[in-house]
């Protein structure tokens, strides 16, 4: 009996077999633009049938590029090895292999166990805990990996035991883990930015910068569906118990504290109560405690400073021609610079005495008066005091005015109120940290201390270094391959057999990336070639459709094709048919680029190619089915809809942080 994943598959392949055919047969003359169109069709059907993506784009662009070039195999060849030899040019897919061997360093640091245990136990009083911890686990891992089928297997294996053991439903459990899971191709550094940047010849930068907040939006909305679940349908996700959020004590703490609830900070103050406690535990412990205001007082001493000093500028004293200064004239007219000729002085009519006059009208030509009688040839009048007078009046450092420039004190201004409110919410944070420290929250701060903020520390550097210019993608995707070498190294992780490895995966990795966009290089030459392109452009704008039309039309073709299609396809097949069409309806590829990475979540979660469920299903209990899971993503497959059209009704969400670092 034949399954119903396997029907769907067929189904889907006759509709675009039968859709090509009657194109072909409406078609008064076939020209080379149905071929095009008959040549994606083969590439959707021939993937779909299991072939590899990259030697099917190969393939068929090498096949119907020799029917475009009238069967001359010389040109053809000609063509991929310039297709290949663009795709090995391009240095933006430099930082492809440095980002995923940072990820596969990353996953064999070994993080991910204290990391879903340390934030399960500090989210213990939130509804739904355990799938909170688990989506926030899942939004860290994948940002710092990148790797879906790494994190939906590892929290298969840690996680979904956890919360069925907790009574959690098997469908909220499983929804959880996948969609979380699949956010490392979402929030930067994601691979799936840089292909689309390459493909679509939009900054890398800019997508990074642009897709942190949506990014962080959906992994939001995934947290509230959670929490507002667990609510209204207890349960689906029972909360935990006394003994669960319970954390233990180290011996040495034991003698400090009556109990695990106990204040932190006047526990740790030494007295009589912890005589018995080596002061070298106390010391540490009361270091550790003083961590988080120290890190708050220095960030808001140097930001402080940023904010309120205004640099002084050199200041040269340039002007533009003919262009006059506010103020004494006397100054601006000998500071330097091109000017006009003094009024006296330099050159003038000849006077009216003397000089070029006509011919007297006598026979006998008189000589002029004043020449004659004071003997050589006269400056005109003015001519030696006016030079003079100038040089008298100019200071003596203008003639350096264009070398050096004046400077000015550095000024002092008011802190703008976004400091002042961002100030507050964390002095605020920092204030309730303290004031609700326990000792059993020192713990779980500790264990939050060695996974948490190391894996943070590693995103935000990565990160931070691109969005603020200080480093190309490819420099922060060599940092952060270093740091994935280091956390490896500090937690003991880090051997020839997990370097070997993880060097294996990397290049295995990138070769596929890499010959994909050969495949898809070929590819797009060939349906530009037929004419593939033009037909599909001119196809669209017969439709007489508006920005919005369009917008919808494009994202609503990418979400059906993320049911049989993954986004690497979909990307290098089907992004260079949208990004010509852009320009004709005014919309910004960046901005595309956002609305396709957020649609592209659905391809990991859509049937019967959703792969994040086959690895989920790979190492769940037998008694969770497919047909669950599957159930399970549907609600977040609806969440992913959603933030689709909260960025499409605010822009800013995705735009606001590029145009303000980058225009």
């Amino acid at each position: 009996m034949i399954r119903r994943e396997l029907w769907f598959g067929l189904s889907f392949m006759a509709l675009i077999v039968i859709g090509a055919a009657s194109v072909l047969v409406s078609a008064d003359t076939i020209t080379n633009g149905h071929l095009g169109l008959l040549m994606l069709s083969l590439v959707v059907v021939a993937i779909m049938l299991g072939f590899p993506t990259a030697f099917t784009l190969m393939g068929m662009g090498m096949l119907f590029t020799w029917l475009a070039y009238d069967r001359d195999w010389h040109r053809t060849l000609d063509l991929m090895v310039q297709a290949a030899y663009k795709t090995m040019a391009n240095d933006v897919l430099i930082a492809v292999p440095l980002f995923v061997f940072m990820g596969y360093l990353v996953e064999r640091a070994n993080l991910i166990e204290s990391l879903f245990k340390s934030l399960h136990l500090a989210l213990a009083r939130l509804p739904g805990a355990l799938a909170v911890a688990t989506l926030v686990t899942c939004t860290i891992f994948a940002t710092a990996t990148g790797i879906v089928g790494a994190v939906v297997t590892l929290m298969g294996l840690l996680a979904l035991p956890a919360m069925l053991r907790a009574g959690y439903s098997v469908p909220l459990a499983a929804g959880a883990i996948t969609a979380g899971g699949c956010l490392g191709i979402l929030i930067p550094p994601s691979v799936l930015l840089i292909v689309y940047g390459a493909t679509a010849g939009v900054s890398v930068v800019q997508l990074y910068a642009g897709a942190f907040f949506p990014g962080l939006m959906l992994a939001s909305l995934y947290v509230v569906y959670v929490i507002v679940i667990a609510r209204l349908k207890p349960q689906w996700a029972p909360p935990l118990s006394r003994a669960e959020r319970e954390v233990p004590l180290p011996p040495l703490s034991q003698r400090l504290a009556d109990s695990p609830a106990a204040h932190a900070v006047v526990g740790l103050l030494k007295g009589r109560r912890n005589a018995d406690v080596p002061f070298s535990h106390v010391l540490r412990q009361l270091g550790i405690v003083a961590m988080p205001g120290l890190i708050f007082l220095l960030f808001a001493g140097f930001s402080y400073k940023a904010v309120t000093t205004v640099e002084a500028q050199a200041r040269y004293e340039i002007e533009e021609i003919g262009a006059t200064r506010s103020g004494n004239p006397a100054q601006g007219e000998s500071a330097g610079g091109l000017q006009e000729p003094p009024s006296t002085g330099g050159l003038q009519e000849p006077p009216a005495e003397g000089g070029l006059q006509e011919p007297p009208s006598g026979d006998t030509p008189s000589s002029p008066a004043a020449p004659s009688s004071s003997g050589p040839l006269a400056e005109p009048p003015g001519a030696a005091t006016a030079p003079a007078e100038a040089a008298a009046a100019q200071p003596p450092t203008a003639s350096m005015a264009a070398d050096a420039p004046a400077t000015e004190g550095a000024s002092v201004r008011a802190a703008p109120t976004w400091w002042w409110v961002t100030f507050a919410i964390f002095g605020a944070m920092v204030t309730l940290f303290y004031l609700f420290l326990s000792f059993a929250r020192l713990e779980i701060f500790k264990m939050l201390l060695a996974s948490f903020f190391p894996l943070v520390l590693l995103i935000l550097s990565v990160l931070g270094s691109i969005v603020l210019g200080l480093a190309t993608p490819t420099e922060a995707a060599a940092m952060g391959a270093l740091g994935g070498m280091l956390l490896a190294a500090a937690y003991r992780r880090l051997n020839l057999s997990v370097l070997k490895e993880s060097v294996f995966l990397t290049a295995k990795t990138s070769a596929m990336v890499c010959w994909l966009f050969v495949g898809s290089a070929i590819f797009s030459a060939a349906f530009a070639l037929l004419g593939g392109q033009a037909l599909v452009e001119e196809w669209v704008l017969g439709m007489n459709l508006t920005k919005v039309q369009f917008l919808v039309l494009s994202q609503v073709i990418i979400f059906l094709l993320g049911w049989p299609l993954e986004w690497t396809e979909i990307i290098v097949i089907f992004m260079p048919i949208f990004i010509p069409l852009l320009d004709n309806f005014g919309v910004d590829p960046l901005f595309f680029g956002l609305l396709v990475a957020l649609n592209l979540q659905t391809a990991f979660l859509s049937p019967p190619v959703a792969m994040a469920a086959f690895y989920l299903k790979g190492v769940s209990p037998p008694h969770v089915t497919l047909n669950q899971i599957f159930l399970g993503m549907l609600p977040f497959m609806g969440i992913q809809v959603l933030a689709i059209v909260l960025l499409y009704i605010w822009p800013q969400i995705g735009l606001w942080l590029p145009q303000l670092l980058y225009k």
